[in-house]
């Protein structure tokens, strides 16, 4: 039987909530057992510039793994979309899937696209914004991978739509390209409330919560 997940065991001399060591890494191997508060997991990343990790709302981590190279060309083109009409429009900022949100029930995720109101943005603080960008965004993406396997596969992203769900997203998108289909995630008004499924989608019009966006789905979809 497994041990039951233990908080992150802070070394001796520091008090714990202190910052984590500057040569403090984390083998794999021992991510299912901690949790680390927002803070603690910005300094393992810091300290793991190689791994790949978000956190979960209560404090454990999440070990992403590197996309396959059809779904990293996938995302490619849906974030060339997103960024170009965010330019275009000059009142968002636009975030590929390397950008970690704090959202506000502390958990760390990392959509593979986003936009966030530039006035939103520029409320920030300059380390807020060099940091976990402290807000969930307006418009967020996912890309499922073939499979329903590991953090990518679809019964994972669908808890990760609800959670940005729950932050306050004002829209969740997610693809869903081995069956041409897209999920639609609104605003939440009903706890029971599911998110509305598009099949054969070839477009995406993202009004009236971002006026103007459209993603053509095609060259998403060819990989």
């Amino acid at each position: 039987m497994l041990a039951p997940p233990r908080p992150l065991q802070i070394p001796s001399g520091q008090e714990a909530g202190a910052g984590l060591p500057e040569s403090f890494s984390l083998p794999a191997s021992l991510c299912a057992g901690l949790r680390f508060s927002p803070e603690q997991f910005a300094e393992l990343c810091q300290a793991n510039p190689e791994a790949v990790w978000e956190l979960a709302a209560d404090g454990s981590l999440i070990l992403m793994t590197p996309t396959g190279s059809e779904t990293g060309a996938r995302n490619g083109e849906l974030f060339f979309q997103i960024k170009a009409w965010a330019r275009a429009t000059g009142r968002w900022k636009a975030f590929d899937s390397s950008s970690g949100f704090r959202l506000p029930d502390d958990s760390v995720l990392s959509p593979d696209a986003s936009l966030v109101a530039l006035d939103r943005w520029q409320a920030l603080s300059d380390s807020e914004r060099r940091g976990f960008a402290p807000l969930c965004p307006d418009l967020v993406v996912e890309l499922a991978s073939p499979g329903d396997e590991g953090p990518r596969g679809l019964t994972a992203l669908r808890q990760k739509m609800a959670a940005y769900q729950r932050n306050g997203a004002r829209l969740g998108w997610l693809l869903i390209p081995a069956e041409r289909a897209v999920e639609i995630w609104e605003p939440l008004a009903d706890p029971a409330a599911q998110p509305r499924r598009i099949e054969a989608a070839s477009h995406l019009d993202a009004a009236p919560h971002c006026p103007g966006l459209v993603v053509e789905l095609e060259e998403i979809w060819s990989g």
